[in-house]
């Protein structure tokens, strides 16, 4: 949606060194926002996303207006059911990954393009598409990227910008613990309560912070489990100031085998 950081950049690089040609496309979609939520305020700087993609070598930057991508009398959504999207996010932002899946279907549809790139930073909205995609038999690959984060470990976000100084210091809770959680897993902690009260105990340290969930789940289903089996995404939401952050470890997963349907 724009407001690019290293996070974004990555995909592109990764895409440019894996690939012909490469469009980018940015667009805030007013579809995945509910009611309150920060559309009207949601971070934009088209010019300098331009330059930096540039610099990377992107041949094409696709950056249509709302009625190009919604035209007057729009009344069509794709839309992934079941409990997929009923959780976590989709609990929480009733809604959201239906505009999600209508957007990125458009603009597959639209570009067509043979492999696509996201980061597993968004690890429910990547796992969605993913399904959206098998399930609709669209000829794209989707390709996952891992979460770039900055150097004190707090994912990369547009949403950061959000941020006081005393809250983006309260906010490095947030990995901490989650890191904390995934060492506990790999010195062979499997109860999910574990690890995911490892999550909770980092968090509750910090009074800005205010956590809507924790969760430890199994992929690719995200259902909320009690014993880590092989892998699992454990994952949570904060609130902080004025922005909502997400972030993640996905448990057990091999870079290179990560599973999406």
């Amino acid at each position: 949606m724009g407001a690019l950081h290293e996070g974004h950049l990555t995909l592109a690089r990764r895409a440019r060194a894996e690939n012909d040609h490469v469009a980018a496309s940015i667009f805030v979609n007013p579809l995945q926002f509910g009611a309150n939520e920060d559309l009207d305020r949601y971070p934009r700087d088209l010019e300098s996303d331009s330059a930096k993609l540039a610099k990377i070598g992107i041949d094409a930057l696709f950056f249509p207006q709302v009625d190009e991508i919604y035209p007057e009398g729009f009344a069509t959504k794709v839309e992934v059911d079941g409990p997929l999207t009923a959780v976590l996010e989709g609990a929480a932002r009733p809604g959201h990954f239906a505009g999600v899946t209508t957007v990125v279907s458009k603009l597959f549809f639209i570009l067509q393009p043979a492999r696509a790139y996201f980061g597993m930073k968004d690890a429910q909205q990547l796992l969605v598409i993913a399904k959206c995609v098998r399930d609709l038999d669209i000829d794209v690959q989707i390709v996952p990227v891992a979460t770039v984060r900055e150097a004190d470990g707090m994912a990369m976000s547009s949403r950061n910008q959000y941020l006081t100084p005393e809250e983006r210091e309260a906010a490095r809770a947030i990995s901490r613990g989650l890191q904390q959680a995934e060492a506990r897993f790999a010195g062979g902690e499997r109860a999910a309560a574990a690890l995911r009260a490892a999550v909770a105990a980092a968090l509750e340290r910090e009074p800005l912070l205010r956590a809507e969930y924790v969760s430890c789940a199994e992929l690719p289903t995200l259902r909320e489990i009690e014993r880590v089996q092989t892998t699992a995404l454990l994952s949570l939401a904060v609130r902080v100031g004025g922005a909502r952050l997400i972030d993640n470890v996905w448990l057990g997963v091999q870079k290179d085998a990560v599973p999406l349907v």
